[in-house]
């Protein structure tokens, strides 16, 4: 699938830095109990002979990874779901998403950002929440790449809008720092449906893209169910992003974008991050029974290629790989084991014809200018 807007360029010998837009650090710390400053290693080591199933044992990513990777900057999210229908566990099982009440989920997503806030005091990460803090942090990275203390940039985002208890919160959630919100994640949510389920948006949905046009909030169109999807984009006329989407030309399935909506997209400046979930990058991918046998991750390039086809330009394809979503190497392309691996698309894009600067929009650039405009 070679690109035929794009000229040969020579492979850099250096990793390229990244900027990964969707990756769940602090559920993956308060729901799996995992300490995202031990390494990789040392987190499935911990997990080693736990029941199998959302990627027990088998996680990609923590932040000394994400270092020797050099993905310097992310979004970093909260999490938290409410459903009325949520029954408390039985026992010592735990939701680990799907919590009775907003005001509960609040109070989990605060708990995530009281992690964030604790990692940056350490040191750890650094929160970026304007365009002065994004510039110092990346050129930190520019200088200093190789350096293993280099703090990760996290931006704040918001997977799925629960957690805001109602439109007036919002102001309150971004003087916090948060950045970026998606008003669903896996069906109903109060402000709009989401991926497994198809509807409008809530009368309190519109009322947040009111909210989020006044304070300044970016729109995450990523897991909008269609209806959702082409509603909010009429609705709101602040910046958009989709922060982890593959394309449904490749894998159909209402989580993957149409060329339709890819293209309303791209005529909004927005950049789209292309996801490691195999079961977004394989048609008829089982989730719990398919194997990542086969699948490499060149599928990842296919959906970068296809994106930048329909764009005619390499400026709103990036990376939002979402691992350790849930899933682990039992759900990754068999070439990817950890975050670092990312740096393998290089080989892989430039062979396909792009250039340097192209590849470097993809892996970072894009992203920047993304957010330079948005907070601009």
């Amino acid at each position: 699938m070679d690109s035929n807007f794009t000229t040969r360029s020579k492979t850099l010998k250096k990793p390229r830095l990244i900027f990964d837009a969707h990756l769940d650090l602090s559920w993956n710390a308060l729901s799996y109990n995992r300490e995202q400053t031990e390494t990789v290693e040392r987190i499935n080591a911990r997990e080693a002979g736990m029941q199998p199933g959302g990627g027990r044992g088998l996680a990609t990513t923590s932040l000394p990874e994400m270092r020797r990777g050099r993905i310097a900057a992310c979004q970093a999210t909260v999490l938290a779901r409410a459903k009325r229908e949520v029954q408390p566990a039985a026992g010592h099982r735990r939701t680990d998403l799907d919590y009775g009440t907003q005001g509960i989920a609040y109070a989990i997503a605060q708990g995530q950002l009281a992690y964030y806030r604790l990692l940056e005091q350490q040191g750890a990460v650094k929160l970026i929440e304007s365009v002065s803090d994004l510039n110092q942090h990346w050129q930190l990275w520019e200088e200093q790449a190789e350096n293993e203390q280099l703090p990760i940039g996290l931006i704040l985002a918001m997977e799925g809008a629960d957690p805001i208890v109602n439109p007036g919160q919002v102001e309150a959630w971004y003087r916090q720092g948060l950045r970026s919100v998606m008003l669903s994640h896996y069906g109903k949510s109060h402000y709009s449906v989401g991926t497994g389920d198809n509807g409008p948006l809530t009368p309190r949905g519109i009322e947040m893209l009111k909210e989020f046009e006044r304070v300044g909030m970016i729109l995450d169109v990523t897991h909008l169910s269609d209806q959702s999807f082409f509603e909010a984009l009429e609705r709101f006329s602040g910046p958009v992003l989709s922060s982890h989407n593959n394309c449904r030309a490749l894998v159909p399935g209402d989580r993957q974008f149409s060329d339709e909506q890819i293209k309303l997209l791209i005529e909004r400046e927005a950049v789209i991050g292309v996801v490691c979930d195999a079961w977004m990058l394989r048609p008829g991918w089982q989730i719990g029974h398919s194997s990542p046998e086969g699948l490499t991750i060149s599928a990842l390039a296919d959906q970068l290629d296809h994106i930048c086809q329909l764009a005619g330009n390499a400026r709103h394809a990036a990376i939002g790989s979402d691992l350790d979503g849930g899933y682990g190497t039992e759900q990754t392309p068999s070439d990817l084991k950890t975050i670092a691996d990312l740096q393998n698309l290089d080989a892989i894009l430039t062979a396909r014809g792009y250039s340097d600067s192209e590849i470097d929009g993809i892996f970072h650039g894009n992203w920047l200018r993304f957010f330079r405009r948005a907070w601009s």
